[in-house]
């Protein structure tokens, strides 16, 4: 652990926390901090794996800019939200909301205010946005991406009669439903002055503008070194039903924009358990495919980092990447017609083009990765972690055989 002293709930002039709207999978809440970082509760094991990243790793992982006191805050309405305190902790170069440089997406981001409402019935999160989204897309088109008449149901994620998921063709509501759940369990076990601490990660999507985003739980083995018996089982089960154990390799959320209607289309991590591998592959062409077309100027890029990557886990010996999830990512606006379109539109410059970084791949969520010398996880593995690598292989056969035209 990092050894510091946190600053009390009440010194300085602490960052509003927001859920981060391109969270697609997971269960820990993911935050906005600011425009280029994101946080999450910290867990020792992966702040030594941060710690202790090999050097090949750092360009497949979030680059880690430290730690951050985080405190409950209720208002005189009930409302809760989460405040991190500056000063310690607080990643250089990471200015408040309040002086991001006049960037309208970070100032309104600022302004959000994301509430929960116990008494409404469903339990609905609703947030106050009428004014702000309208302001929101006069002032950054480019960067719309809320419906001014959303609002998230905690049922909404049920299926129907015949065990569907229905699509969505909004903004993907999973960051929300982590928040709240988040909210709901700090605030029932802790009151408003205790300390938390929080990892501040990069923001990996911070430079697209439309992200599509695929949350892929790597590996055959999914519980921890540490997981109890009845938790070890859970996970077994979970993977000898899914894709995880066949391929290596399952579904943990994703959301695509929709380029025909504006919208993004959204699964979650129940969608992806139920995937055959042929599901598994039709829901992967889904993911490269932005409404009225197939990206295939994507799958060569993609196909070479992820075999970047493979060369680097097969010489990464003692590690095991449990539970951890790869993101694959790009640009739902990353072709000709729709780019040089956005770009008229755009009030500020695009960082990226026609180039490699149109996409990525990274990997996140070391909270149960173990390698050798890890103090938080005694157990020494040898060798590469295979479980990895065979994911790795099969999802990397599945993009070659599309880009064959298979």
């Amino acid at each position: 652990m990092v050894g510091q002293s946190p600053l009390s709930p009440g010194e300085g002039r602490a960052v509003l926390l927001e859920p981060f709207v391109h969270q697609v999978g997971g269960h820990t809440s993911m935050l906005r901090y600011d425009e280029h970082t994101v946080c999450k509760p910290l867990v020792s094991q992966e702040l030594s794996f941060y710690e202790s990243l090999p050097l090949a790793m750092r360009q497949f992982t979030p680059q880690y800019k430290g730690i951050v006191s985080v405190h409950l805050k209720k208002d005189s309405l009930g409302n809760l939200t989460l405040m991190a305190s500056p000063g310690l902790g607080q990643p250089e170069g990471c200015g408040r909301l309040d002086s991001a440089g006049g960037d309208p997406a970070v100032t309104l981001w600022h302004k959000r205010k994301w509430v929960t409402s116990t008494s409404t019935e469903h339990g609905v999160v609703k947030r106050s946005h009428t004014q702000v989204t309208r302001t929101f897309r006069d002032s950054c088109p480019g960067k719309m991406l809320l419906r001014t008449d959303l609002q998230y149901h905690s049922d909404s994620l049920l299926e129907d009669a015949n065990g569907n998921q229905p699509e969505r063709k909004s903004y993907n509501p999973w960051g929300l439903h982590c928040h709240r759940q988040h909210l709901n369990r700090m605030s029932s076990k802790h009151n408003e002055n205790k300390l938390h601490q929080f990892l501040l990660l990069e923001n990996v999507v911070s430079k697209y503008s439309f992200p599509c985003i695929l949350d892929l739980k790597m590996g055959t083995r999914q519980h921890g070194d540490d997981a109890s018996e009845e938790k070890k089982a859970r996970h077994i089960k979970k993977c000898e039903q899914s894709t995880s154990a066949s391929l290596g390799v399952r579904i943990c959320g994703m959301q695509v924009y929709q380029a025909d209607t504006g919208h993004f289309l959204c699964k979650d991590k129940y969608y992806g358990r139920k995937l055959s591998p042929e599901g598994f592959q039709q829901t992967l062409r889904q993911f490269l495919c932005t409404g009225n077309q197939l990206r295939t100027d994507l799958l060569e890029p993609i196909i070479l980092r992820l075999k970047a990557l493979l060369s680097v886990i097969r010489k990464q010996s003692s590690y095991r990447f449990y539970s951890s999830s790869l993101l694959i990512i790009y640009d739902g606006q990353e072709n000709k017609e729709s780019t040089a379109a956005l770009d008229h539109h755009l009030p500020f410059p695009k960082t990226h083009g026609a180039n490699p970084s149109r996409i990525d791949v990274r990997m996140i969520d070391f909270a149960h990765t173990t390698f050798k010398g890890s103090k938080s996880s005694p157990t020494s593995h040898d060798g590469p972690d295979h479980g990895y690598i065979f994911g790795l292989e099969n999802l990397i056969k599945i993009l070659q055989n599309f880009s064959e035209g298979k």
